[in-house]
């Protein structure tokens, strides 16, 4: 068994901006993985709000030893960005041995489109106000908040965009009294999903506060071992593969999610298509799907992802699975 890692970097359509930063470009690990002549490949993108960087990331694949298999890797790797992009090759592998699909090899129903969100940099009002208008024909927006001057960019955007469904991202950027304070505005511009209001070590707060607009945990929520911790103070799961460690933990979780009552949300970090691809296997029948990563690329994998009105569509055989 050879494990290959290579960095690729993907440039943005435009600056991209989130309460922590800027960027201009997406800079992914790509794992191959080669065995009896046939290779499966899978994307990561590791992320420093968990201490990943490219090279420690990138370290952790390089200390697996010379063979494993997908049951094995829980033990090798903890959940994260390495073992999301040797799980995910490793799907892939085994499909292509097989002759199958992985969601048929998954025990899944055949997968089909889902309608995912689009994300707005966060930017000035007037700014957002005019990226909500140019994506005002998309059913579903995404708002990255977390400052100060919240309020005036979510009703620039809902002026923007009248007739979208909107969520909101805080990334951990609220505090308990400033979510209080914006719960009643959130209703009243219509928006259906707050995600992670208050930092993930914070967030004792939300138990027993009211929550008249769906809160849901992501960076509180990674795998199952974190799903006890949630209760009581959020009512979505959001399950990416990148905190997950791959497309195995992301279904399990998923159906332990569903079974304690929690609604379902599928993200992504920003990525190509290939990172996507497994996600939308998740993605079915979710309350929310926000796997935009390649809407946000000037560039992307051959064989890419299929985005139209019925929303994003599994991938052909030719990208993955």
């Amino acid at each position: 068994m050879q494990v290959e890692v290579t960095r690729d970097v993907f440039r943005l359509a435009q600056v991209f901006t989130i309460s922590r930063g800027s960027r201009t470009e997406a800079k992914v690990l790509t794992v191959r993985i080669s065995d009896g002549g046939v290779t499966g490949w899978g994307e990561c993108v590791p992320y420093a709000r968990y201490d990943e960087t490219l090279e420690s990331v990138e370290a952790e694949i390089a200390g697996l030893p010379g063979r494993f298999d997908r049951q094995s890797l829980y033990d090798l790797l903890p959940a994260g960005a390495a073992r999301n992009a040797v799980d995910c090759a490793l799907w892939d592998l085994e499909a292509k041995r097989a002759n199958k699909r992985v969601w048929e090899m998954a025990g899944l129903p055949e997968p089909g489109p889902e309608i995912t969100a689009y994300t707005l940099s966060l930017a000035e009002p007037a700014e957002m106000e005019a990226q909500a208008a140019k994506n005002a024909h998309r059913p579903l927006l995404k708002i990255k908040l977390g400052t100060p001057d919240d309020m005036p960019r979510l009703e620039a955007v809902r002026r923007g965009a009248p007739n979208a469904r909107i969520i909101v991202d805080a990334n951990e950027g609220w505090s308990a009294e400033v979510y209080a304070d914006l719960a009643p505005h959130l209703v009243r511009l219509g928006v259906a999903l707050v995600e992670q209001p208050l930092p993930a070590g914070e967030d004792e707060a939300l138990i027993g506060m009211e929550r008249p607009v769906p809160v849901c945990a992501d960076e509180s929520a990674h795998d199952r071992a974190s799903l006890p911790a949630l209760k009581g103070k959020y009512d979505v799961v959001n399950i990416k593969l990148d905190k997950t460690g791959g497309l195995t933990e992301a279904l399990a979780l998923k159906q332990a999610a569903l079974a304690e009552g929690y609604d379902i949300m599928v993200g992504c970090m920003v990525g190509s298509s290939l990172a996507m691809a497994p996600a939308t296997l998740v993605a079915q029948g979710a309350m929310v799907t926000d796997l935009d990563g390649p809407l946000l690329l000037a560039e992307d994998r051959d064989a890419p992802l299929l985005f139209d009105d019925a929303g994003v569509h599994p991938p052909s055989a030719a990208l993955w699975g």
